[in-house]
């Protein structure tokens, strides 16, 4: 099993992968296209949707080729290592458009926006939402009850491989815009204001701000009631 605690691994990992160029085909053809174990085949009749590798699927096709009348190919990827996750089993809600690879852990009531960009080996806790655009990068972990703002990147780390994930410890709110580099750990129910670039721990309760970011004031009863969280966005 894969430790995705390990960036050696996974850049092994994904060396070793055998690269897909996902595809789906639709064929109108006088030729019968048979069943395969390699690639998924719908239809009959002359009429073929084929699911698979693209250079998997040409091959199959190709004693055929003078025998298609047309032909249709859509294709997300190219020479890709990693797919994308299977999002049906995930007890969370997921936008259109968010780009989330497999090996990512996405608990229960966790909010995926549109746009967002979520890499291998990322977790994302139990009621956490990550916002349209924003970006966790490889190892990268967000807490419970966390907001990831807008545009926010959380910093990946398999290069260099030698760096510490960043962490972001339950109840943080990220502004829109921040970026936290890598190896940061942000302390529970901290602040980031928007636009901030975190480049050092920061502790639990503090409120920071700029680029570096720095410590404003501790959080109060007034910051607290102006990141409150929405549940009904989570259920």
């Amino acid at each position: 099993m894969l430790d995705l605690n390990d960036a050696y691994a996974i850049a092994k990992f994904i060396k070793d992968a055998e690269k897909q160029t996902p595809v789906k085909v639709y064929i109108s053809t006088t030729a019968e296209i048979a069943k395969a174990e390699n690639f998924k085949v719908f239809g009959n009749n002359g009429e073929y949707t084929l699911i698979g590798d693209y250079k998997t699927i040409m091959d199959a096709i190709a004693p055929i080729k003078d025998q298609i009348t047309d032909m249709y190919v859509e294709n997300s990827a190219r020479n890709s290592a990693i797919p994308m996750i299977d999002m049906l089993g995930i007890d969370a809600r997921i936008e259109p458009g968010a780009i989330i690879r497999d090996m990512v852990t996405i608990e229960k009531n966790a909010v995926v926006m549109m746009g967002a960009v979520i890499n291998i080996g990322a977790v994302i806790g139990e009621g956490t939402m990550v916002d349209m655009n924003a970006v966790v990068g490889a190892r990268g972990i967000l807490g419970k009850n966390v907001h990831l703002g807008a545009c926010s990147v959380v910093a990946g780390v398999l290069e260099p491989p030698s760096a510490t994930p960043v962490i972001v410890e339950d109840d943080v709110l990220i502004g829109a815009n921040c970026v936290i580099l890598e190896g940061v750990r942000i302390g529970k129910s901290a602040v980031i204001a928007a636009g901030s670039v975190v480049t050092k721990d920061v502790e639990p309760g503090a409120v920071v701000a700029g680029s570096p970011a720095k410590v404003v004031k501790m959080k109060d009863e007034k910051t607290a009631a102006k990141t409150q969280l929405m549940n009904d966005l989570r259920g």
